[in-house]
């Protein structure tokens, strides 16, 4: 491979963190050069047939290490989080989440890595093995910057491939940690190293063929992008992408219980989540009841500080991105939709930074609104009143993006058979915003392709070689 036949940058070119607690420049780094990129990919690619020859035990005891290294890590690494994103630093230690998400590999792997019997003879022996697809290329979203390595490393990883892993130039920090976890675990030279590579480097990279698999955690534009830089290198393209997902409130659902879930599930992370519950459909004729309830759970759903303060709700990523959540917000309020919040809560957000929006509740939206279109990222709770189950799915079904979604019902067979019309790769009952760890997870339409996740996770990082063993030759 040669770097300047790919037009890769060459020279020191340097990138700032802006944080979006208080607009100061957190970190300064330097992206990775043509020469430094190229030395990256030759040490992964000696360093592969020596991890896929690793046996399995050994390889998932280094990733438990790399766990439990990035747990000892928890602090710097839940300060970076709440620095370089705005989550508050209370709630920023995602180390638990990818810890488990290695534990739970390291018990699903060895029946699923296992070799695969098939009907044999006396002299004929067939079976296949899930065999690494080699030299991975991993890319991180900033939204949930240390959990996702689960997916985006230790999966791979475990599966014998080797990583080179590209974090959001939002959240550097949170790679060189877990680089620096991996060695401290006694990862090998090569398996997993991280760059700092800018968009243009990194889709040069993909249209090259340098890699045999590509995975993906980010936008639809950036999926869009990684999967035209792909096209005819016959590389796999791993996509996780957005979400709008909607929930349905049913007439007998239980509104006290199902109230204060729908609003975490809307303005947990400042509902910067691709999971996180955009559009709201209620019974008409429990709506007022429901809006009530929303209106006074949401007040508890403070905002300030995320360092100084411990409040439930920091900035959003970036001031860019708060005018945009502003924008929709405003103009589905010139459409007809009512803004229901106090401004006790914007008056603050406004006090403290451009990036800060205050959770809010609109109802009287409907899908000519962008803000029922277009994915939000952001604390913003949109309430629609349905007239019964037909309408709600229709609406439901009624969008580009298909990640998840749920229903709240007293009446579970009747939820089970509504959520089997939902176009979603995950579905809830009576439960929201939640990235199940034991279930495959991934969507359909817009919102990606492919899973992860334990077992389909590997079986994605794998390809199964056959194997006919012929003992005598007649």
């Amino acid at each position: 491979m040669d770097f300047k036949t790919m037009n890769l940058h060459s020279g020191a070119r340097t990138f700032s963190v802006t944080s979006p607690v208080d607009g100061s420049t957190y970190a300064t780094r330097s992206y990775a050069d043509g020469a430094a990129i190229e030395a990256a990919i030759a040490r992964a690619r000696a360093a592969l047939p020596a991890w896929r020859r690793t046996s399995l035990a050994e390889r998932l005891a280094i990733l438990l290490r790399f766990g439990e290294e990035m747990k000892a890590r928890a602090a710097p690494l839940a300060e970076a989080v709440a620095w370089q994103i705005g989550r508050p630093l209370w709630q920023a230690d995602e180390t638990p989440r990818l810890a488990l998400i290695g534990e739970l590999l390291a018990g699903a792997a060895p029946d699923t890595l296992a070799d695969m019997p098939f009907p044999s003879d006396e002299n004929i022996r067939r079976y296949a093995k899930p065999m690494a697809g080699g030299l991975h290329l991993s890319i991180c979203a900033w939204n949930y910057p240390t959990a996702m390595l689960g997916y985006l490393v230790t999966s791979p990883l475990a599966a014998g491939n080797v990583v080179i892993f590209k974090h959001s130039p939002q959240t550097p920090l949170i790679a060189e940690l877990a680089e620096e976890a991996f060695r401290a675990a006694g990862g090998p030279e090569g398996v997993f190293q991280s760059l700092h590579l800018d968009h243009p480097d990194a889709e040069r990279l993909i249209a090259s063929g340098a890699f045999n698999a590509v995975n993906f955690i980010g936008s639809v534009n950036g999926g869009r992008r990684v999967h035209a830089a792909a096209a005819g290198t016959f590389t796999q393209v791993h996509l996780e992408l957005g979400g709008k997902d909607p929930t349905y409130v049913r007439s007998d659902a239980d509104l006290e219980a199902a109230v204060p879930l729908i609003a975490e599930g809307t303005y947990s992370n400042a509902g910067q989540s691709c999971c996180s519950v955009e559009r709201i459909y209620v019974d008409r004729s429990i709506h007022d009841r429901f809006v009530e309830a929303l209106v006074a759970e949401t007040a508890k759903w403070t905002i300030g500080h995320p360092i100084g303060e411990k409040p439930m709700v920091g900035p959003v990523v970036r001031a860019v991105a708060a005018d945009a959540i502003r924008g929709l917000t405003e103009s589905a309020v010139r459409a007809g939709a009512r803004r229901l919040m106090p401004q006790d809560g914007a008056v603050k957000a406004a006090s403290l930074g451009t990036a800060y929006v205050a959770p809010e509740v609109l109802t009287g939206v409907d899908h000519n609104m962008q803000i029922m279109r277009d994915e939000l990222f952001g604390p913003v709770a949109c309430v629609q009143a349905v007239g019964g189950d037909d309408e709600a799915i229709r609406l439901m079904n009624d969008s580009d993006y298909g990640l998840s979604a749920s229903i709240w019902t007293r009446d579970v067979e009747r939820g089970v058979a509504l959520l089997d019309e939902v176009e979603a790769g995950t579905v809830y009952l009576n439960r929201c915003d939640h990235a199940d760890l034991y279930l495959p997870w991934g969507g359909i339409k817009n919102s990606g392709l492919g899973r992860t996740n334990g077992r389909a996770g590997l079986i994605e990082a794998t390809a199964a070689k056959a194997y006919h063993v012929r003992s005598v030759i007649a």
